[in-house]
């Protein structure tokens, strides 16, 4: 755990900077954030349970 700190600390001072990714790459994050907000708020598809009471 101690050498994957210090990596992610040393790495990004020694390599070279990347290049931004295309712009339809950027769009990947926020098509999934989007399906996971229509799943979490669809209703569902099953039928309500029945309650029977029995007095």
């Amino acid at each position: 755990m101690v050498l994957f700190t210090l990596s992610l600390v040393v790495l990004p001072l020694v390599l070279p900077p990347l290049p931004p990714p295309p712009p339809l790459l950027l769009l990947v994050p926020v098509v999934i954030m989007s399906v996971l907000v229509f799943l979490a708020l669809a209703p569902s598809e099953l039928p309500p349970d029945d309650v029977v009471y029995c007095g």
